[in-house]
């Protein structure tokens, strides 16, 4: 048998023992990776009966055609955009139950487009019950998570695509100031009756760093803090089968950092290939084209509210986001707003479609501009579920840039066209 046969067999082979695994196995209280994923926020909190060690291998896969147009006022060349396949982006998911009570979740980028290298995302350890006596009743409503993890500040991050994971996102590219990062500690869950809260310790950056400086010229004794993560609202979650609202709020805040990358720790990359990039070598490096990040390298305070609304097919979730910080080199400390407004309506057999737009909005002081600059980005689009595991989205973008400086002259910039993105998740 000749090779690319040989390999060909192979993939199908291991797609479809993982597809079957994945339909035959069930990890309790842990989120699913396919249709039934949409809505979810934190894990539910059911107690089941142990039935003993279970694996659930899974996996994420998306593809885009994009078809984008870019301009600017500055006159800085800007590469040549022509209609064309983006590299297709895989994860590995690995969940396990390993106890009574006792879950882990693995997460691996098997191709991404900031390494071309399959690489570990991150992992944790969920405790929903703890193997000692005296503390069932604790647990009845409090879950434990420690590990090197997926950060829950906000309720942005359970809506968007995650590399090679689409299907919870129903737009294709995320929101401009991304929150989103992997760091090293523990979160505290309470859940009762709706209630929801959380507090969460971190070290504050995504590599677990042991030393006071990076640099030999750089005194950064003063510069390692932990990140300190809170959430509290409601979630009126199955209470009412025709209405459902979810009302939440978030902060996320550390003192002193020598690298924080709330707002940049997303290696997955951006689903807008070198929209307003200049041909070189930042093309190579910017990864995350058509969203901005406030560089709030070393102190940084952000709070974020979110609300949700799900009534009859409609679904509305907005976003109020506020944030101030300052890199390592500045004394004194910027702010950064944004705004987000998502309507959603899902009809047909199951909600197999949707139709729906996003607005989304961020005002900054901008450290290079030297003054405040404003980014508005409008979304329209819909999907089809083909299966629970697979979905098509086409949408329209068109996003403005205002007020950026270049040579001491403010300019501006402009993205829009077409994406078609088809994503499957088991």
């Amino acid at each position: 048998m000749k090779t690319p046969m040989r390999i060909l067999l192979t993939l199908l082979l291991i797609t479809g023992t993982l597809g079957l695994m994945a339909q035959q196995t069930k990890i309790d209280n842990m989120r699913s990776y396919d249709k039934d994923a949409t809505g979810v926020f934190e894990d539910a909190k059911t107690s089941t009966d142990f039935t003993g060690l279970r694996v659930r291998v899974g996996g994420g896969f998306a593809q885009q055609y994009q078809s984008l147009s870019h301009s600017n006022s500055g006159g800085a060349d800007l590469y040549d955009l022509q209609p064309g396949f983006n590299l297709a982006t895989a994860n590995l998911n690995l969940d396990v139950q390993l106890a009574d009570g006792i879950r882990l979740n693995l997460i691996t980028y098997l191709s991404a487009r900031h390494h071309p290298e399959a690489w570990v995302k991150g992992g944790y350890i969920q405790f929903d019950k703890l193997p000692f006596d005296g503390f069932d009743a604790i647990m009845e409503k409090v879950t434990i998570r420690v590990g090197h993890m997926e950060v829950n500040y906000g309720d942005t991050h359970f809506r968007r695509t995650d590399n090679g994971n689409a299907l919870y996102n129903p737009f294709v590219g995320n929101y401009i100031v991304d929150a989103f990062n992997t760091e090293i500690g523990g979160e505290i869950y309470y859940k009762d009756n709706g209630l929801v809260a959380m507090l969460g310790l971190t070290g504050g950056e995504i590599n677990g760093n042991i030393s006071t400086a990076r640099t030999s010229d750089v005194d950064d004794s003063d510069k390692k803090a932990p990140s300190i993560i809170g959430k509290f609202g409601y979630d009126s979650g199955d209470n009412n089968e025709d209405v459902r609202f979810r009302i939440m709020s978030s902060i996320y805040t550390t003192s002193s950092s020598s690298a924080n990358h709330i707002y940049d720790g997303d290696r997955g990359g951006s689903r807008y290939y070198l929209v307003m990039s200049e041909p070189g070598s930042r093309a190579s490096s910017d990864f995350r084209t058509g969203r901005y990040n406030p560089g709030f390298s070393d102190k940084v305070t952000a709070v974020m509210f979110n609300a949700f609304l799900e009534a009859s097919g409609f679904e509305l979730f907005a976003t109020y986001e506020t944030a101030s910080g300052r890199t390592n080199a500045e004394t004194d400390t910027r702010k950064m707003n944004q705004l987000g407004f998502e309507a959603l309506y899902r009809f047909g057999g199951n909600e197999n479609f949707y139709l729906g737009g996003r607005y989304n909005t961020v005002t900054a002081d901008d450290l290079g501009a030297g003054q405040e600059i404003s980014i508005n980005r409008t979304q329209l689009g819909g999907g089809w579920f083909v299966s629970p595991n697979v979905l098509f989205k086409l949408e329209y973008v068109n996003q403005n840039f205002n007020d950026f400086n270049s040579g001491n002259i403010l300019h501006e910039g402009n993205f829009k066209g077409i994406m078609v993105e088809a994503a499957v998740g088991f």
